[in-house]
């Protein structure tokens, strides 16, 4: 399907995009010194392995072929970790099913054990990288050059476009968000793209309101009124002269909020609102093994290791987003 390959090159455009910025902000003095300072920073580094080994998987996930015209696209991750299933659970390196009046010997090897359709624990868990990178991603491609664009208008021109946007984004902001999330999918239905589109609507009044008032600070300075006395157009103006001054604060703003989106389709998900249950998601295997810690014995590791993903994930992007902040303020600087 046509989603399906779109949503396929979002995580390698995410990896091209992340190189290709590196290599263009090393030429630059400003940020070749917070290049220098992270470097410096052994758990940035650390946390940024973690955020690239989840790319990686999820790359790999997103490479999918098919071996002739009738068989299914499969990607690198299926390949290797889904070949075999179960017919029912089996625990962490066990050879026999769980559970069953009657154990019978497993097919293959499951390093984390199987769930309930027998499907491989680890195998759920790789998926769920893909599914992560890209509601991170894509949401961001949605909210911040929304935030952006109003932020930048409204901290610019001030009075009535000031207080339009400031308005709308009141508004917005003061009905509660899960609320507002559960409205919008309930309107757009289930699916990956249209969580995505959901929470891009919903997450970009912090940005927006960051925006507004570093533009507010910047349209007053010497730099911009000798601009403006030259003649040079508002547009070129906030275009070249405002919108990268504020990089510092969009790079640090999105780092932290890539954790936020992936906890909230988590969250989303456990409520049935989320991805749905053919895509691999975190969230889906969280809200699978509700009933399971209520069996006797219990099912623990579908739970465990969708858990353990999502906080590893979620703890590497906030070090990253602390650490890349300290190193682009200019007053830590020595």
């Amino acid at each position: 399907m046509l989603y399906d390959w779109l949503f396929n090159l979002i995580p390698v455009a995410i990896v091209i995009a992340l190189v290709l910025t590196v290599r263009r902000a090393a030429r630059k003095p400003l940020w070749a010194e917070a290049i220098r300072r992270l470097k410096t920073n052994r758990a940035a580094l650390v946390a940024l392995a973690v955020i690239a080994i989840y790319g990686g998987i999820a790359f790999c996930d997103s490479i999918a072929w098919r071996d002739d015209h009738n068989a299914p696209s499969l990607s690198l991750i299926q390949r290797t970790f889904g070949g075999t299933q179960e017919p029912t659970y089996s625990a962490p390196m066990a050879t026999e099913t769980f559970g069953e009046p009657r154990p019978r010997p497993l097919a293959g090897k499951h390093w984390l054990g199987t769930d309930g359709t027998g499907q491989d624990v680890l195998f759920l868990t790789l998926r769920g990288c893909r599914t992560a990178m890209i509601i991170g991603g894509f949401t961001l491609l949605i909210a911040t050059p929304l935030a952006l664009i109003f932020g930048i208008l409204a901290g610019y021109h001030g009075k009535r476009v000031d207080d339009a946007i400031q308005y709308t984004y009141t508004v917005l902001d003061s009905i509660p968000n899960i609320l507002l999330l559960i409205a919008l999918l309930m309107v757009l239905g289930r699916g990956l793209p249209q969580l995505c589109i959901a929470l891009g609507i919903t997450s970009w009044v912090s940005l927006c309101r960051l925006a507004r008032g570093e533009t507010l600070k910047h349209r007053e300075r010497e730099y911009v009124r000798a601009a403006r006395a030259l003649g040079i157009s508002h547009t070129r103006i906030m275009a070249r002269h405002i919108f990268p001054n504020l990089l510092p604060v969009v790079v640090i703003s999105t780092t932290l909020n890539f954790s936020s989106l992936v906890l909230a389709e988590s969250i989303l998900s456990y409520l049935q609102l989320g991805v749905p249950p053919g895509i691999g998601s975190w969230g889906n295997m969280i809200d699978a093994s509700r009933l399971e810690l209520a069996r006797q014995p219990i099912i623990w590791w579908n739970l465990t290791a969708a858990s353990i993903a999502l906080f590893v994930l979620v703890l590497a992007f906030n070090v990253f987003g602390d650490a890349l902040r300290d190193a682009i303020d200019p007053r830590l600087r020595s």
